[in-house]
């Protein structure tokens, strides 16, 4: 019974245990319920206190360019969870409150409630561990941006010119030694399209040099720049979050520490109208990896920004310009009607991408003839054919015009209050006068008709008009409204022009013709007109241009024009009779061009002109007299270049506000005594002399306005003279006798220009001499004679010609000095007798110290240029030489002995980079030192079959450009190595 009561108390025990333990944890919840809940609160609420932390950490970093781990934001994301789940909880809390006071039955409510808020809690001890093992350096973790985003725009593929630009780019972003890019280009050019296909490119280029950390696009503003808009794309871009009470210098403190945490960096300003300081946007020192490109339409802009290098983006030719056309426009173009008015539609476009693209994409679908036709015709009239045109083409490029007057250049205070009645000129109005010109314009031409029609301003001095005049020019070049170009004009005579651009000069047009009439303009120029009679002139035109036409008449013109200011009518060759009255209907005339005309005189009413200030008649050669001009008393500039004018016109004497006059004509008849002290305010004379020379030359010499000087005096006019005035000419060209050498144009040149020089054995000429910085000497004999006991530090040029000397020994002359120790340029024509240039330069005591071209021609004696005898040795700056037909010459440079050359130091060795070299068949080596070929550059060779190797140091250069010689020749050439040969395949084109 024990026993049984034993076992059943033990069973009892057990069960009770049991019992207690399951029942215990549901009593102690019930009992100890708000107590546990109310720690739980306290333990969310640090955990919400320690997530806000966190966040607080993470979203200060996240401004400067990081962003969140993974593992940060899945626990942001599981504490979210958790607070929300614990929200849940919150009315079961409160219905679990409400039962304790009621039966027990109900108690079940608030146990469930107490094992949710275990799990919670459990949940929280997890998060809150992790939460506090982040720690500061842990939280967040670098935050790299795209390297490149992809930028929406047109592509340039299968464009050759703009692939090209864009190759060249991508090779200056790989030069280490350039930082900073300009992209330089008109408006609608494509500098725009050109860098987004850069920007573009770089997202997936292969070169290590290319591949940046972070590019950078910014459209810049329009003026005025505000730099915050500038910031906030480079923050937008960088994910920079900037506050929008934050400074300037705030955001750009920020923004220089990010990207200084970058290894490198592009940065692209897209069309900058006015220079702006990259240190107030933000932009860090560059490195040698990162840079910067801008696109502006103005050179000035970049310069003021210190770019490294300019890329000039340039129009396309006229293949590629229909090749983009006809993609635009579509098959139509091929439709035989269509096809010529397109071909001529997009050569209206004259390369320009955004023209050629808008007009085209404007045809688009358009299968009616007479649309293309009116087309034509309202381009040819420079009008926008549709709003499209207008607003897309036509205002881009006004733009730049309206840009101007802030891009003009500004008078400092000084200068302001020096020069407070006088206007610096209209640089508006400068850029619709050249609309007036259908193709390359002469920059002295264009400045004169400014000059005349007081568009530059007031100034004291042609010279200060003309300065103006350059810094205008300049200024619409920088802001691509007007291209540099070069003009040949006679005798492979080159000169400096502007054009502009056919588009650009129609949108020129179009503004003086549709925002205001004061610079309304007739413009019938280059568009083969042969008569003008049926054409008709407003009344009210101030300006009328029929440059460069076919007419032979100006009959027809019944229209009194009272407000025509310039009258162009250059270039109708054909024109050859002006009628007797048509300038009366021109009473305010003041520019008046007709240059390269048929016309052999004028009609007696150009005297009726009293406000003429210009009366141009250049290559006029027809022309033999002009009328009285007496009555043209605001004539400032008479130009009768290159005519048949044998006399001075009636009433030149009362034109006393002459400040140009240009009778550089052959023979002109005498002029009397006192002519010159009429025009006390001329500033440049270019003028052939009759009789009485001496008196003419005394005249001159007194005019204190003179700064320019052009004359051809015979021989007798330069003896014992005092020629102390020429120190204020700041350019002159003395022709002594009948000189037929060619000088070069140069409006700074100080040249004397002699012929038949044996008359100045004594050294008549040496006063002179001493004021100029060229000499050119045609059939002159006693040269030595003519140079000697004189030191003429000024002359920098020596051209001779046609010479015969001994260059034997010489008596007389110290020879301690060197008498031209400046000279820089020799040319030798036709000099008899010579064997070497040294022999020349010891006959006349030269020491070549600053010699660095050299020219010689059919120099039938020489043998050598240099050899090491006497105290006339290789020139050490020498650094071009041209030879041709020289038919004796046997090498270039002769070392007499291996010990002379071991005296030569590499700092006396010229560093020759160019070398030309004609018709030399005896032509065996270029001579000794090797050394002197290691900077070649550039050499040409024709007819020097006789050369049949090149010195090592060509043949291992590795500055070598170019090599220009005969297939045969260059086929025969030895080489010490055939591997030199191959490494200057590259180098060499066929002659």
């Amino acid at each position: 019974m024990e026993i049984l009561f034993n076992a059943v108390g033990g069973f009892v025990v057990e069960v009770g245990k049991f019992v207690s333990k399951c029942i215990y944890p549901k009593i102690e919840n019930i009992i100890r319920f708000s107590s546990k809940i109310e720690n739980l609160r306290t333990e969310m609420e640090e955990l919400t206190a320690l997530r806000d932390d966190i966040k607080r950490k993470v979203e200060k970093v996240e401004g400067e360019g990081y962003k969140r781990k993974p593992d940060v934001i899945k626990w942001f994301e599981d504490v979210q969870k958790l607070k929300n789940e614990w929200e849940v909880m919150q009315e079961h809390i409160a219905a679990a409150k409400t039962l304790v006071y009621k039966c027990c039955p109900k108690c079940s409510r608030r146990s469930e409630v107490s094992t949710q808020a275990k799990n919670i809690w459990v949940q929280f001890c997890k998060l809150k561990e992790v939460g506090e093992n982040f720690g500061s350096n842990l939280v967040v973790e670098n935050y790299r941006v795209e390297k490149a985003e992809h930028i929406l725009g047109p592509s340039i593929k299968g464009q050759l010119t703009a692939t090209r630009n864009l190759n060249k780019l991508l090779r200056l972003l790989e030069d280490d030694e350039v930082s900073t890019i300009g992209v330089l280009g008109t408006g609608g050019v494509g500098k725009t399209t050109l860098v987004k296909n850069l920007n573009n490119e770089l997202k997936n280029v292969p070169s290590s040099k290319l591949s940046f950390g972070v590019v950078v696009w910014v459209t810049v503003p329009r003026p005025p720049i505000v730099i915050r808009k500038i910031q906030e794309q480079i923050a937008s871009r960088l994910k920079l979050q900037v506050d929008n009470e934050a400074s300037v210098e705030n955001i750009a403190s920020k923004i220089c520490e990010r990207l200084e945490k970058e290894t490198s960096f592009l940065l692209i300003l897209d069309d900058i109208w006015e220079p702006i300081k990259l240190d107030d946007v933000g932009v860090p020192q560059l490195s040698a990896r990162s840079k910067v490109i801008i696109t502006s339409r103005f050179l000035s802009v970049c310069n003021q920004m210190n770019t490294d290098v300019e890329m000039k983006v340039y129009t396309l030719d006229e293949d590629e310009s229909w090749q983009l056309f006809a993609q635009n426009v579509g098959d139509i173009v091929n439709q035989e009607q269509i096809h010529p008015l397109a071909k001529e539609i997009a050569r209206e476009c004259d390369g320009l991408p955004l023209a050629i693209i808008v007009i085209g994409s404007s045809m688009r679908g358009k299968t009616k003839v007479e649309l293309w036709e009116d087309a034509l015709k309202s381009l040819r009239m420079s009008e926008p054919h549709n709003k499209d045109v207008e607003k897309k083409v036509y205002t881009v490029i006004k733009w730049s015009f309206d840009s101007l007057e802030s891009q003009d250049i500004e008078l400092s205070s000084e200068q302001r209050r020096k020069h407070v009645n006088k206007k610096r000129g209209d640089i508006q109005s400068c850029f619709l006068y050249c609309s007036l010109y259908p193709a390359a314009i002469l920059i002295d031409d264009l400045i004169h008709c400014w000059w005349a029609e007081e568009i530059l301003g007031e100034h004291d001095t042609y010279e200060e008009a003309y300065n103006r005049g350059i810094t205008l020019i300049e200024s619409l070049k920088d802001a691509c409204l007007l291209e540099a170009d070069k003009m040949e004009i006679e005798r492979r005579q080159v000169v400096d022009c502007v054009k502009m651009h056919d588009v650009v000069r129609d949108v020129a047009r179009w503004i003086a013709s549709t925002f205001g009439d004061e610079h309304t303009s007739g413009f019938l120029a280059g568009i083969g007109l042969t008569e003008i009679s049926h054409i008709k002139i407003s009344a009210s035109v101030k300006r009328i241009s029929f440059i460069s036409n076919k007419i032979a008449c100006l009959r027809g013109i019944t229209t009194k024009c009272p407000k025509t200011t310039s009258l162009l009518l250059q270039g109708n060759e054909p024109l050859e009779k002006i009628p007797q009255e048509f300038f009366l209907a021109f009473p305010a005339l003041r520019v008046l061009n007709l240059s390269q005309t048929g016309i052999e005189t004028l009609p007696s009413s150009i005297n009726s002109l009293c406000q003429l200030r210009a009366l141009i008649l250049q290559n006029c050669y027809w022309f033999k007299e002009l009328p009285p001009i007496g009555n043209l008393h605001s004539l400032q500039l008479l130009d009768c270049d290159k005519t048949f004018v044998r006399r001075l016109p009636k009433g030149m004497d009362n034109l006393t506000n002459l400040r140009l006059l240009n009778m550089s004509v052959a023979n002109m008849k005498s002029i009397r005594k006192g002519f010159f002290l009429n025009f006390p305010s001329i500033e440049m004379l270019n003028l052939s002399f009759g009789s009485d020379e001496a008196t003419s030359f005394d005249e001159i010499s007194s005019l204190q306005n003179l700064t320019r000087l052009s004359i051809r005096v015979d021989s007798s006019s330069c003896l014992n003279r005092d020629y102390t005035w020429m120190t204020r000419l700041k350019g002159f060209h003395i022709k002594v006798g009948e000189t037929s050498i060619q000088v070069p144009y140069n409006k700074s040149i100080r040249a004397i220009n002699v012929y038949k020089c044996e008359m100045f054995s004594n050294g008549e000429l040496s006063g002179m001499l001493q004021f100029a910085s060229d000499l050119y000497l045609h059939e002159c004999t006693g040269l030595r004679k003519l140079i000697a006991y004189n030191t003429f530090n000024g002359l920098k040029l020596l051209k001779i010609e046609h010479c015969s000397c001994s260059f034997g020994p010489v008596e007389g002359g110290s020879g301690q000095f060197d008498p031209l120790p400046n000279l820089e340029y020799l040319d030798l024509y036709l000099v008899k007798n010579l064997e070497s240039v040294s022999n020349f330069g010891q006959y006349l005591g030269l020491r070549f110290s600053k010699l660095r071209q050299l020219n010689i021609s059919y120099c039938e004696s020489l043998t050598c240029l240099f050899n090491d005898r006497g105290a006339c040795s290789i020139p050490k700056h020498l650094e071009e030489i041209t030879i041709n037909n020289c038919l004796e010459l046997v090498e270039l440079f002769v070392q007499c002995s291996s010990s002379d050359q071991a005296t030569i130091v590499n700092s006396e060795i010229p560093r020759v980079w160019k070398l030309k070299l004609y018709n030399l068949p005896e032509l065996g080596t270029l001579g000794e030192p090797q050394r002197m070929w290691e900077h070649l550059e550039e050499l040409k060779l024709s007819y020097c079959d006789g050369l049949r190797k090149l010195p090592f140091s060509i043949q291992t250069s590795k500055n070598i450009k170019v090599i220009r010689g005969s297939s045969e020749w260059w086929s025969q050439l030895e080489w010490d190595d055939e591997n030199f040969k191959s490494n200057l395949e590259h180098c060499y084109k066929e002659w």
